[in-house]
């Protein structure tokens, strides 16, 4: 462009544009005027007047070409499929100009109509064209047709998904759950083919976004329908000729279909991983560091799988965190896995985060390669009943997360400070000879598997913190320990132990057990019970005090000869 066109040239407003305006060239000075946005009489070409300083589009000179600056509404932007922000000209937002010529076209007959109409559609073609190469340029060719095959989909379902609102199973409900499995399926130094060596729960909470993982251990002994016995968890996904109405066929279906109707928790959806699929998505991502808190001081050391970490921060590629993934301390010398399996589930737990944290970075998400050998680490690794919709969803509850917040939770396995926390025991089946493991409850109850779960997804605080009491009668009024743990129980305390006194006492009292671990839980107690009962930490109280020292309870209430149910 010469000097002397460059002094008069403007920009023309051009609706079928990406920005709503185009630079003329030398060529076009006699087109070059801008229109005024002040009234319709303004943009007649032979009614020209420059532009007023306090225009609304201010123009900006510069040597080699001038722009105008588009006044845009102030909407934001809607997220893209692959989590960056699409244009705002692209997501149906307008320049002032548009705004304008939008108004007068209403007054005017009704082929202006068919042209707004027609406006309309370009721009849902721009957008939905906008899609498929973004989608096509950062996943290629060869992860599109992965992502079709992994997420049941086709190029027009994966397409419209960004635009569907449909809920999720469970979000009516408040609560989402995805049942997550890795397999050794092509593991050659495995000998249980096909068996879910990691099982755990994603539950996402949809009202306050927050995320815990529940591991369930494969050797929890239960009935598996489809094998007519008792078996350990991990067996069920052999099942492959499971189907049943509400659950996907195959080994994953019975595998939900046992967690849900005999563990009491609901699943939504599933995802099964295999080792390889996982070692690739390690190295896709870069690697992933973690922090190694072994309780011995050498840390981690596994001769199986050929582990040795140190305690502390440690960054691990794919091969590396598969062998942590699997190791649980077995062979001669191995240091660092006291509770052996349980450790290996916490590293499990440990490792999906970190995996999950790096992928949602956004250095990751700039990075078409990476996102591309993501996509294609899965490839035929990976199954799952989850479409593209119900991921692009998911995404929209959880990409304002703090990875590093989400709990991490295992049915315990022993007893810890005096309290009953275990809630699975060791059993040894007398048929097969198998180790195994088994409720507290007994063979084939899961009663306590399944409130620990109510705890850990349960808004009463009562519930959360699930405090062990025990109620006493010291009264002369029989089956009022009874009466008071229906009461207390249909409030959401957790009575673990009812009884009576050794002998009656004048006075309620409530001895605190609970070393300051359950505040809300003591809280309750002292509205719940006022007057009528004294609150003592102390076993120098008297005679009740020091019955209380006889059972394992964070609070033991003692009912004395004045207490009257409310």
């Amino acid at each position: 462009m010469d000097k002397q066109n460059d002094d008069f040239s403007r920009p023309r407003v051009r609706r079928t544009s990406i920005d709503g305006f185009v630079v003329n060239n030398k060529n076009s000075l006699n087109n070059s005027r801008i229109q005024s946005k002040q009234s319709p009489a303004n943009r007649d070409l032979n009614n020209f007047r420059p532009p007023l300083k306090s225009s609304p589009d201010p123009i900006r000179l510069n040597s080699e070409f001038i722009k105008a600056k588009p006044q845009l509404n102030s909407n934001k932007p809607s997220p893209s499929l692959i989590g960056i922000n699409l244009p705002n000209s692209l997501n149906g937002m307008t320049s002032a100009s548009d705004e304008n010529l939008n108004k007068r076209s209403k007054s005017k007959k009704p082929k202006k109509q068919r042209s707004k109409f027609r406006k309309i559609t370009l721009r849902t073609l721009i957008v939905l064209g906008v899609i498929l190469l973004g989608v096509g340029g950062f996943v290629g060719y060869k992860g599109l047709k992965t992502i079709n095959k992994v997420f049941h989909g086709n190029i027009i379902s994966d397409l419209t998904a960004p635009f569907s609102s449909s809920p999720l199973k469970g979000e009516s409900d408040g609560r989402v759950n995805i049942l997550l499995a890795g397999d050794s399926v092509d593991d050659p130094n495995h000998q249980g083919a096909s068996l879910t060596d990691s099982i755990m729960i994603l539950s996402l909470n949809t009202k306050t976004r927050q995320v815990f993982l529940l591991s369930i251990p494969r050797d929890l002994w239960v009935y598996v329908p489809g094998l007519s016995s008792y078996q350990k968890i991990n067996a069920a996904n052999t099942v492959l000729r499971f189907n049943q109405s509400g659950y996907p066929a195959g080994g994953m279906g019975e595998l939900e279909q046992i967690i849900t109707t005999q563990l009491g928790i609901p699943i939504d959806y599933y995802g099964l991983i295999d080792y390889t699929a996982f070692r690739d998505a390690v190295n896709a991502v870069g690697g992933v560091t973690i922090d190694i808190q072994s309780p011995n001081p050498y840390g981690l050391y596994d001769p199986y799988t050929n582990l040795k970490l140190p305690n502390g921060w440690v960054t691990l590629n794919g091969q590396e965190a598969l062998n942590l993934a699997r190791a649980r301390g077995d062979g001669p010398g191995a240091y660092g896995f006291p509770e052996s399996d349980f450790d290996r589930t916490a590293h499990q737990r440990q490792l999906f985060t970190a995996v999950a944290e790096k992928a949602l970075t956004l250095g990751f998400l700039s990075n078409p390669a990476k996102i591309s050998n993501l996509f294609n680490a899965f490839g035929n690794n990976l199954q799952t009943d989850l479409t593209l919709q119900n991921v692009i969803r998911l995404i929209q509850y959880v990409k304002n997360i703090n990875l590093s917040s989400v709990q991490s939770y295992a049915f315990a396995y022993g007893s810890t400070n005096n309290h009953p926390t275990s809630l699975l025991q060791g059993y040894v089946d007398p048929a097969s000879g198998q180790d195994a493991l088994i409720s507290t409850d007994g063979i084939g109850v899961y009663t306590s598997l399944t409130n620990y779960y109510k705890q850990l997804t349960s808004t009463n605080p009562l519930v959360v913190e699930s405090a062990p009491i025990t109620i006493l009668n010291a009264s002369s009024q029989v089956g009022l320990a009874q009466k008071e743990e229906t009461v207390l129980k249909n409030q959401g305390y957790n009575v673990i132990k009812i009884a009576d006194a050794s002998t009656t006492y004048p006075n309620s009292v409530i001895v605190d057990q609970s070393g300051g671990q359950e505040p809300l839980t003591l809280a309750a107690l002292k509205k719940e019970f006022s007057s009528q009962a004294q609150i003592t930490s102390q076993t120098t109280y008297g005679q009740e005090s020091y019955e209380a020292v006889n059972y394992e309870s964070s609070f033991v209430i003692i009912l004395g000869n004045n207490f009257k149910l409310n």
